[in-house]
């Protein structure tokens, strides 16, 4: 858990893994906040929760702290859970079933719920692939390039792959995740359960939110991202990825900037989507999430709880 100034949620989340068995767990928490207001909510679960904590005030980026709290970890097995989310009953139970089902896996990816800052329902974060079967490389590839599908808090790992893949790009703020999970994708086996035991909470203080409003570094974390792994995947299915990637980040900057209050951007990114073509069209709408993403966050926004 990396954390830093989240009195505002920390405590629900912690009382989220209080909630489930957690006798063989461990939890890491390395907090970089200024004051001490987090980590004594943190040492105040001490004897609920199996907790490990590390306050690293010279630590600032989130990527960083997990880096570290990946090396520091004992288990196989490791997952990430920031300091506003959740984990959901039977979060335990489903994670010691996926591991037992596909050992062999390196990459444990799930649905998640997104929730508002008061915690209710908003929707479902989906990822498009099937369920239960080991997925190619090639495959996954090509649909996670389009969009990042993963919701961080889901994905169970194996930590000598994360360590072996050099872990998280610390210069990338807002894709490092993305670019972690096509790392992973790339060199081992991946296996997709359709089963949600975590929440994402959407509110308007994530770095989400807050860092996409400089549109052009928005852009090139994205762009990175891309160029980074485009060349992995064969010339003859580059030749429908790269255009739809490209309109997707045209799309992302483009949301990025309505939230803002630019709206004029969003028509300019309707004509990329449809320059697609029928085809192109729906299998961007198909990797991208689109609908659910936005859907869920004028939902938030709506009920004033975002």
């Amino acid at each position: 858990m990396p954390v830093h100034q989240g009195e505002a949620w920390i405590a629900a989340t912690l009382d989220s893994l209080a909630a489930e068995p957690n006798e063989d767990l461990e939890i890491v928490v390395i907090d970089s906040s200024p004051t001490s207001a987090t980590a004594a909510t943190v040492e105040r679960f001490s004897h609920r929760l199996p907790v490990k904590l590390l306050q690293r005030r010279d630590l600032g980026p989130w990527q960083t702290k997990t880096n570290l709290g990946i090396e520091l970890a004992a288990a196989d097995h490791a997952c990430i859970l920031h300091q506003d989310d959740l984990w959901l009953v039977g979060r335990v139970e489903a994670a010691r079933r996926w591991l037992a089902d596909a050992p062999e896996a390196d990459l444990h990816l799930a649905p998640t719920a997104i929730i508002d800052r008061q915690g209710r329902r908003m929707g479902r974060w989906n990822c498009p692939l099937p369920a239960g079967e080991v997925l190619g490389a090639e495959f996954l590839l090509g649909r996670l390039l389009i969009q990042n599908f993963v919701s961080v808090p889901a994905p169970i790992f194996r930590r000598s792959a994360w360590l072996a893949c050099g872990g998280m790009d610390e210069r990338l703020w807002y894709t490092a995740d993305w670019d972690m999970w096509i790392k992973l994708a790339a060199t081992g086996q991946v296996v997709y359960h359709d089963e949600i035991t975590t929440a994402f909470r959407v509110h308007g203080s994530s770095l989400t939110v807050t860092g996409s409003r400089d549109a052009g570094e928005f852009r090139a974390q994205m762009q990175t991202v891309l160029d980074r792994y485009l060349s992995l995947l064969p010339a003859s299915s580059r030749r429908w990825i790269e255009p739809a990637a490209r309109a997707s980040i045209s799309v992302n900057v483009a949301l990025a900037a309505a939230s803002g209050g630019d709206l004029k951007a969003l028509l300019h990114a309707a004509r990329v989507v449809l320059s697609l073509g029928p085809n192109g069209t729906r299998r961007y709408l198909r990797d991208s999430r689109l609908r659910e993403r936005v859907t869920c966050r004028l939902r938030a926004k709506l009920t004033g709880a975002f």
